[in-house]
């Protein structure tokens, strides 16, 4: 914790970053508004960026962050070469966005920190509360010039899960002085990971870094499933975040695979077991707040978690299907309906996501948890969010991603069983949020929709399937914190 935020100012609620966009501006600044930790996803944000401005930009947000950037002449560029007036006609393909690669020159690093700049910008508008944004350590070629827009935008929190935020304490650090940084990136092939420069001079420009100065350094909060993961990154101030959320494998999105051999139930989901639950006590041991996360969305939780010497909770699901979220209300009425009706079934597949992590897929007709949509569905990597950089037989740097044609991976060098069951989740995430790639003959890409697999929440915050906003969700659990609190049988904490 930094030391101008003192431990009476620390949220007892934080909102999950989750998906692409579901987490989006507008729901992060309705939670912060309230006073409560409002938190941006901050995966596949530049992409995000140009299919709203492609879509006509609504109500004009984009360009009025835009107009914000702390140098007029690359926002502008980017409204130029993106702004459709009224929106790309009925079923025109959206631009692509330029990938990211390793080279320190890479045009995607200053859409990525435009993006990033808006979007949090958007979430801070108009309040003074608190607001974080969600990277995934995975996506290891773009959460150094996220992060920068991030910071420039004045970010309060950087929350980082899917795997081990090592680097981002120092690498926040330097950003907020404006310092020239270096990310490890792993390739694979190589005996060492690739060190990949970012100098925040590169984006602003001489004078742009002059006037902007030195910033204010966020606070980072390493997302991880265990105490063993926290204290190991305790042990040295270079990796020592300033908070953890303790996540449990059954909130939405990315999971932790199982400590030990990986054994399948009878759904083919992991087996998780005693390993696998944290140890709170150890947890208050290292002397830095947490937050527990998976299956907390009801007042008790919160008063568990804090009982157990926990800060708060971490919270997505109930803000998922909240009017604020940003998946397509179609989806969302879907959702509900399935859970209140007991229909909805949400799978811990362990296949679907390229990253290797367990991912969370909601089983709704008309999107890729459907076999026969995602049978139909060509495959392409046209995004690569979640590409991971190798080496070639020829020595020089490629990329590949499993979810990708299998021709390609194969080609590339990757095994064609590494490929079985792999989902493109940036085209699916996407299109969750109403942004699918229009493709030939009409059809656009399916959406993948995540959410957590606890959701006994639903019919005690909206009994009759009726809309409910973020601020009834802080309101109803904000009895966790009270002396009102209904002492109902707790369940495990995570």
């Amino acid at each position: 914790m930094s030391a101008t935020r003192a431990a009476t100012d620390l949220p007892w609620l934080i909102q999950g970053g989750m998906g692409v966009g579901v987490s989006g501006w507008r729901l992060a600044r309705a939670v912060a508004s309230a006073g409560q930790l409002g938190v941006v996803s901050g995966t596949a944000v530049d992409t995000l960026m140009i299919r709203t401005l492609q879509s006509g930009d609504p109500g004009g947000h984009v360009r009025r962050a835009l107009a914000a950037f702390p140098v007029p002449g690359l926002a502008d560029a980017v409204r130029e070469k993106y702004y459709v007036p009224g929106g790309v006609a009925p079923g025109e393909r959206y631009a692509a966005t330029p990938m990211l690669t390793a080279d320190e020159d890479c045009p995607s690093r200053a859409l990525t920190v435009v993006a990033n700049f808006c979007e949090v910008w958007l979430a801070k508008e108009g309040h003074d509360g608190p607001v974080g944004i969600n990277y995934l350590a995975k996506i290891q070629l773009a959460t150094v010039p996220a992060m920068f827009g991030a910071i420039l935008a004045g970010v309060d929190y950087v929350l980082v899960g899917a795997g081990i935020p090592t680097q981002i304490p120092r690498t926040a650090t330097g950003l907020a002085r404006l310092e020239p940084v270096t990310a490890q990136v792993d390739v694979t092939g190589d005996d060492r990971p690739l060190d990949v420069r970012f100098d925040p001079a590169s984006v602003l420009g001489e004078a742009g870094a002059a006037a902007v100065g030195t910033l204010r350094r966020p606070d980072v909060l390493a997302i991880v499933s265990l105490p063993a993961l926290a204290a190991y990154l305790n042990r040295d101030a270079e990796t020592r975040p300033d908070g953890f959320v303790i996540e449990g494998h059954r909130a939405g999105g990315h999971s932790a695979p199982p400590r030990g051999p990986m054994r399948h139930d009878e759904d083919g989901d992991p087996v998780y077991g005693p390993r696998d639950v944290p140890d709170f006590a150890k947890m208050t041991g290292l002397g830095l707040p947490f937050w527990i996360a998976g299956g907390q969305s009801g007042p008790e939780q919160v008063r568990a978690a804090r009982e157990l010497g926990a800060a708060g909770v971490q919270v997505g699901s109930v803000f998922a299907l909240c009017e604020e979220s940003g998946i397509d209300p179609a989806l969302r009425r879907q959702l509900v309906e399935r859970e209140l009706g007991g229909d909805l079934k949400v799978r811990n597949d362990p296949a679907a996501s390229p990253t290797a992590f367990p991912f969370k897929v909601a089983d709704l007709p008309g999107t890729v948890a459907d076999p026969e949509v995602s049978a139909a569905r060509t495959r392409v990597c046209d995004l690569g969010y979640l590409r991971t950089p190798f080496r070639t037989a020829k020595g020089t740097l490629d990329y590949r991603c499993p979810a990708e044609p299998r021709v390609a991976y194969v080609r590339k060098g990757g095994e064609l069983e590494a490929t079985d069951g792999r989902q493109c989740l940036c085209n699916g995430l996407l299109a969750t949020i109403g942004l699918g790639q229009r493709r030939p003959r009409g059809t656009v890409e399916p959406p993948v929709v995540t959410i957590g697999q606890d959701l006994d929440f639903l019919p005690r915050i909206s009994p009759d399937g009726g809309p409910y906003t973020a601020a009834d969700v802080i309101g109803w659990l904000s009895a966790g914190v009270t002396a009102e609190a209904v002492r109902e049988p707790v369940a495990a904490a995570v």
